[in-house]
Order: structure tokens, then C-alpha cells, then sequence
């Protein structure tokens, strides 16, 4: 296979048979297509990575890949590509890999359809499934990720879209995302990932329909958001995680129409978050639907459904004629007091929350929806 590649020219077209082929690292230098029949295999036995891509124009499509190294000193991957663009990597498997598809220094990439599964006990013994440093303008679609570092992780990628993936069962992040800006995220599925989704150090973030759910654990969250700016979260569903959205540092960014479900904490908000804005949402059957480790709140929040809202709607409008605070006394107390929570379902935090109702005294004053909506939010 490898003296076929070094003999073709730029622009043909390859066809790789069916079979289990043993190889060593090939490097791809001249714009080729590379189409597997019926997923022939490649295995490198641990030795090396497999393909490394450093031409513009080329295609991988329909083969599976086994068996990357690992090795502190350099990222193996599958399949990496350098300083390359237009590159086209299609519906392949990924088996037992150290990096699966990793993109360096590459624009105007497409990664569709892949099957990345890798079977690590420990963090530091996987890489990441699709893993993407200094691009621009890529796309990475319909693809599945499972038992890798991090499913998808962006490093330094501008201008980028990540749609209609399933990335489940990672050690740390279903998608990783720093210093990354104007890039959307769309129709994803994250669940079951160590720590969920983590976003960090950007700006200019859009995420809708994404479902984020079943990130369980002392440090999990459906989404974790850290220094993060101007950015729009729209449409998404974040159910049984033990924190749906975690924020820390977060600045005028809205927050509409989502969905929280069942989470042990709906929304964390660190009293460094200010100028954001929560509205029509729907929270149902949180623990907590929202905590914060500040006594100024600097956010606004209207027009959500609260299923623990127990006020009144005299003129019949849709809206609750007195204000709800979300913030429960308990959960104030927790954020100072964490070994609290050994409390959680006892007489005495039932007292604590009514008496707060009726005279609000320690909950921050500023976090309050003034319009809660009397019934759930068809989003």
C-alpha cells in the first residue's frame, strides 16, 4: 500500500481492497483519494501512527483504522493532518487509537460520519477522538465518539462548526473547547462523558439544540462555562447531570429557551458572571434550580417556568403576579457551608426555604425572574 501511494499521481483515485493489512506510518504528500472497500483494516501494531496527511486535497473515506501508539513526546493519531486544507475524512472506523483524527494548523476541513472508539482506563493513557489546534473554517458532522480523553476538542479554532454528533462515555470532556471563537455548536449529543462539556477562555459562541444529560459525578456538569463572552445558548435540553450549566466569569451572554430537567443544581452562577441574560426557559424537577456564591447578582432573569413557583396569576395573563426567587436558602447554605447537604430532604430545610419565602433575607436580592410564566414553555 505504501508503494502504491508514493507511486500515484496527484489527483487519482486509490481503491484499497478488502483485508487486514500490517503497516507502517505512510505519509501523504500529493492530493489523492483514498476509498477502503467493505472497511479494509489497518494496524500498526502500536508502533507508530498510521496516515500522515501534509498535502492539500485529499480524501480518506471507508477504512478502519487499529491499533495507534502512545507516546509522551508526540501525538499519534489515526489520521493527522498538517498544515493541509480541503482535506475530506468520511464515514471510517477508529479502533484502539492514542489520538483518532487530529487537524493541526489546517482550514476548509470536513470530518463526516467516523466511528472513533477507543477502550482506556485512564486519562493520561487516550488522547482525544477528534482533536483540532489552530484551524479555521472546519466542519465536523455526524460523527460518534466514545472512550477517548476528550470526544471533540478544540485548541485555537475560529470560524467552525460542530453538528449533529454523539459523543458519549469519555473520561473527561464529550467536547473541550479554549480559545476558541466564532464557532457553533448544533444537534449534538453529549451524555454519560466524565465532566461533560467543557467551554473556556472564548467568545462569540453560539450552541443550540445540543442535549447534554447523564454527566454525573462530584466534578460533572452538562456544560461548564469559563470566561466566556458575547456567546448565545439557545434550545438545549440539559437532564439529569449533576450541574446543567456551570458559569464562572461569564459576561453578556443569553441564555433562552432551554430545558432543565432533573439535575441535581439547574444553573451554578459564580458571583463573577454579570450582564447575562435568562429567559423562557422551563426548569422541572431540579434540586436546586439555581445557586450562587454572592450576595450581588448582576444578571437579568425573566419570563421562565419554575415548577416550584407556588404564586398567583389574578389577571389571568400567563405570568405569576409576584416575583420567584430561585435561589433557595438552602442553597445559599451549601455554597458556604457544603457539608450541608447532609440535610437535603430533612424537616428543618423544608422551615428554612418557607421562612425565607415569606421574609427574603440571605438570597442574593438581584436574582429574580419579576415575570415567571404560570405553565410550562413549548420550546
Amino acid at each position: 500500500m505504501k508503494q502504491a501511494i508514493e507511486q500515484a499521481n496527484a489527483y487519482d483515485t486509490l481503491l484499497i481492497q478488502k483485508g487486514l493489512y500490517r503497516i507502517q506510518n505512510i505519509v501523504i504528500d500529493k492530493p489523492l483519494t483514498l476509498i477502503g472497500q467493505q472497511f479494509p483494516i489497518l494496524d500498526i501494531q502500536f508502533k507508530n501512527e498510521i496516515f500522515t496527511v501534509k498535502s492539500n486535497d485529499v480524501t480518506i473515506k471507508g477504512i478502519e483504522f487499529r491499533n495507534v501508539g502512545m507516546t509522551s513526546m508526540i501525538d499519534w493519531a489515526a489520521i493527522k493532518v498538517l498544515e493541509a486544507s480541503n482535506i475530506r475524512i468520511l464515514n471510517n472506523r477508529i479502533r484502539n487509537c492514542y489520538f483518532g483524527i487530529y487537524l493541526s494548523a489546517s482550514d476548509h476541513c470536513l470530518v463526516q460520519g467516523n466511528d472513533v472508539q477507543g477502550n482506556p482506563k485512564e486519562e493520561q493513557n487516550t488522547g482525544n477522538g477528534i482533536h483540532a489546534w489552530k484551524c479555521d473554517s472546519i466542519l465536523i458532522q455526524h460523527n460518534h465518539t466514545q472512550g477517548h480523553r476528550d470526544g471533540i476538542y478544540f485548541e485555537f479554532v475560529t470560524n467552525s462548526t460542530i453538528q449533529h454528533n454523539d459523543s458519549q462515555q469519555n473520561i473527561r470532556y464529550g467536547l473541550h473547547f479554549m480559545f476558541s471563537h466564532n464557532n457553533g455548536y448544533f444537534y449534538n449529543h453529549f451524555h454519560k462523558n466524565g465532566a461533560g462539556v467543557a467551554v473556556m477562555y472564548t467568545k462569540f459562541v453560539t450552541m443550540k439544540h445540543n442535549i447534554f444529560e447523564q454527566n454525573w459525578g462530584g466534578a460533572a456538569y452538562g456544560l461548564l462555562l469559563k470566561d466566556i463572552s458575547d456567546s448565545h445558548i439557545e434550545q438545549n435540553s440539559f437532564k439529569t447531570n449533576t450541574v446543567g450549566v456551570y458559569m464562572e466569569g461569564c459576561s453578556r451572554s443569553v441564555f433562552t429557551k432551554n430545558q432543565f430537567i432533573a439535575n441535581g443544581y439547574a444553573l451554578r452562577v459564580q458571583a463573577n458572571c454579570d450582564d447575562n441574560t435568562l429567559t423562557y426557559s422551563n426548569f422541572r424537577g431540579n434540586t436546586f434550580d439555581v445557586a450562587t456564591n454572592g450576595d450581588v447578582v448582576l444578571n437579568h432573569v425573566s419570563h421562565n417556568y419554575w415548577d416550584k413557583y407556588e404564586g398567583y396569576d389574578l389577571n389571568r395573563d400567563g405570568i405569576g403576579d409576584v416575583p420567584f426567587r430561585p435561589v433557595s436558602l438552602y442553597a445559599t447554605v451549601i455554597e458556604r457551608i457544603p457539608q450541608a447537604m447532609m440535610l437535603l430532604r430533612s424537616f428543618t430545610v423544608t422551615l428554612l426555604d418557607r421562612i425565607e419565602k415569606i421574609i427574603p433575607t440571605l438570597t442574593p436580592e438581584g436574582m429574580k425572574d419579576e415575570k415567571p410564566q404560570m405553565k410550562p414553555l413549548k420550546l
